[in-house]
């Protein structure tokens, strides 16, 4: 019986021990098992995070190859100017009446589409600020713009200076102060002394005494963006004390010299400012405007011409063919006329560039203007 039991003690504690060898396999299988579980689900992990970098990486390549500054509707061809479908604008400068803008303008429109082979229409915006918004909204290629204007639309990064117009072979020109010369004061004496000689062309006395008589008067101006037809004759007469009344916007220097004209008691405004001189652009209406409308005062010849510019994305080779095309016009008696008739009194055209206007720059920088201020 000892040894029976001896046996099955024996063949018992075998049974335990594999049990307990299969457990322990059971366990190690498990343990590789949820070894090679983690080990996927970190495989798993990083495909998904490769997947996120190649995104980030194709994102990256899209951003470099197209550049987000510029819209996908850039303008990557330049636009054919000049056709009958989109012809090249030219824009003048509402400085002159609009019945000889729009005639005279024309014309010189109608020759330089001759020459040049484009299609080329006009408009005639309503003032400067119109005018200069025109350049750079598309609504104008070419532009026919005064100093400020021009110096305006330049910092607007609008348009860039191709030709200055040229008047008596100068390519300057200076202000004037007008009025009626008809004007009485209550005993009927003069209400004006003129202070112009006008055989030698320039003022007889300092600035201080000839506009000291328009203090409480009301003047005439002609835009906010003037420079000869407000900004400077106003500025002298604030830097000399001579307080004026609100002015009356007329719109252009001719439009000036016939409200002063018409003002024989004042009935529009007292005085006016315009460009030397002015009133020989409506002696056909008025042959005795001389007469009746004296200068009072002018001052040096500082301010630029006025100029021709071209908007700033225009293609060079357009540019290039227009500004040689108006250099042309100008070369002939012929073309001269059509500048002259054609609202500006122009008497030929010089090639500028940008460094034309440093000097008036630093002119309006002394006297405390800024031309971004002007809007």
């Amino acid at each position: 019986m000892r040894k029976a039991s001896s046996s099955y003690i024996v063949f018992a504690v075998m049974i335990v021990f594999t049990m307990l060898l299969s457990s322990c396999a059971a366990k190690v299988k498990t343990v590789e098992v949820e070894k090679v579980v983690q080990q996927t689900v970190q495989v798993e992990k990083v495909v998904q995070q490769t997947v996120q970098v190649e995104k980030v990486v194709q994102q990256t390549v899209q951003i470099l190859v197209t550049p987000t500054s510029v819209p996908a509707t850039a303008t990557a061809v330049p636009v054919a100017y000049g056709t009958a479908d989109n012809p090249i604008i030219m824009a003048l400068a509402p400085s002159a009446t609009s019945q000889e803008l729009q005639t005279g303008g024309q014309a010189i429109a109608d020759e330089l589409a001759k020459i040049t082979g484009y299609t080329i229409k006009i408009s005639v915006p309503t003032n400067y600020a119109a005018l200069i918004e025109a350049m750079g909204s598309g609504n104008a290629q070419i532009g026919w713009l005064p100093p400020l204007a021009y110096m305006l639309a330049k910092y607007k990064g609008y348009a860039d200076v191709g030709l200055v117009v040229l008047r008596s072979g100068s390519d300057h020109y200076g202000f004037q102060y007008v009025t009626n010369a008809a004007r009485k004061n209550a005993d009927g004496t003069p209400m004006f002394t003129s202070y112009y000689d006008a055989t030698t062309g320039k003022s007889t006395a300092d600035a201080a005494t000839a506009l000291k008589q328009f203090d409480g008067k009301k003047p005439c101006w002609t835009d906010p963006l003037s420079a000869s037809g407000y900004v400077l004759p106003s500025g002298l007469l604030a830097k000399d004390g001579v307080k004026v009344k609100a002015g009356a916007w007329v719109q252009g220097h001719p439009t000036v010299i016939t409200s002063v004209y018409l003002s024989s008691n004042g009935e529009i405004c007292d005085f006016g400012a315009t460009y030397v001189d002015a009133r020989t652009a409506v002696t056909k209406s008025f042959p005795d405007v001389n007469d009746k409308v004296q200068i009072i005062y002018i001052s040096d010849p500082i301010i630029p011409n006025d100029n021709v510019s071209f908007a700033a994305n225009l293609a060079p080779d357009i540019r290039q063919k227009l500004i040689d095309g108006l250099v042309q016009i100008a070369s002939t008696e012929a073309g001269l006329a059509l500048l002259k008739n054609g609202g500006y009194d122009i008497g030929g055209l010089k090639p500028v560039d940008d460094t034309f206007y440093d000097d008036f720059r630093a002119y309006l920088d002394a006297a405390g203007y800024d031309v971004t201020n002007f809007k």
